[in-house]
């Protein structure tokens, strides 16, 4: 598939998601949200694809967030269904069963930082800037930062971020843990390359259901969320995966995953 505000290229079993609106520091119009939506649905389904990096183009930005012109006409219904839109975009990359490495080279801002909070993992450069200002436009984040943030960095340091809207850097970041490292602008790529193969290297299927245990799990009563766990290592154990996996490590060489 072609699309007009991003790119996806595929090199072997890790796939390059770039949003590809430089001009407007990516920002996320409504026509971008639709193709984020298209673009994840087409991964999911791709068995060749075990990992996903999500950048934007330039230098500048990940994402500045929304698309402030097209935002300034949106009525109450309408701002609902927008939200709504937004939120199956991004449920739908948390949940596409393959990790998701943001890679932030610049602002994530607003719908930015929440795209980048709905990723598996967050890599950011040292330039890297991040915040929900949306109470600075009289809103509140629309596209799941109220929900995820508190669940990533803690009630109160989430809720500092929102009601201030300030903007804070990749260490400070790094430090209330909303990214997961900090690296040069020239090597952001490069690092998430590396981590996204080391995740394809492994089996698929186990990757999947660690991502279901971890996301599903995660607000279950801990007896629910065990159960679950419970369930899902009982799947992988009747995986032919599990087999090749379990021969592999007693015969001493690479297994090879069919995901199967």
């Amino acid at each position: 598939m072609t699309y007009e505000n991003l790119r996806c290229e595929v090199r072997g079993p890790v796939a390059t998601v770039t949003l590809d609106r430089p001009k407007v520091l990516n920002a996320l119009n409504a026509a971008t949200i639709g193709e984020l939506h298209a673009v994840f649905t087409a991964l999911a389904a791709d068995e060749a694809v075990r990992a996903i990096l999500l950048t934007g183009a330039g230098e500048k930005a990940f994402a500045a967030g929304a698309d402030i012109n097209e935002l300034a006409t949106v009525n109450g219904m309408a701002g609902k269904e927008l939200a709504l839109r937004g939120q199956a975009a991004f449920s739908l990359m948390e949940n596409c069963g393959k990790p998701v490495i943001a890679c932030i080279n610049g602002f994530a801002l607003g719908g930015g930082c929440e795209l980048a909070l709905a990723c598996t993992l967050r890599l950011a450069s040292e330039t890297a800037r991040l915040g929900q200002p949306e109470v600075k436009l009289g809103l509140i984040p629309g596209y799941g930062g109220s929900q995820r943030l508190p669940r990533l960095v803690g009630k109160g340091a989430a809720l500092q971020l929102i009601l201030t809207g300030d903007m804070i850097s990749a260490q400070e970041a790094l430090r209330i843990g909303l990214v997961n490292e900090v690296l040069p602008a020239d090597k952001l790529l490069a690092r998430g390359e590396e981590m996204a193969q080391s995740i394809a290297s492994v089996a698929p299927l186990a990757v999947k259901h660690c991502l279901e245990a971890v996301n599903r799990g995660y607000d279950l009563p801990l007896d629910e969320a065990l159960y679950l766990e419970a369930s899902l290592f009982g799947l992988c154990c009747g995986t032919e995966d599990k087999a090749e996996g379990t021969e592999a490590f007693l015969a001493k060489r690479k297994p090879e995953w069919n995901g199967r």
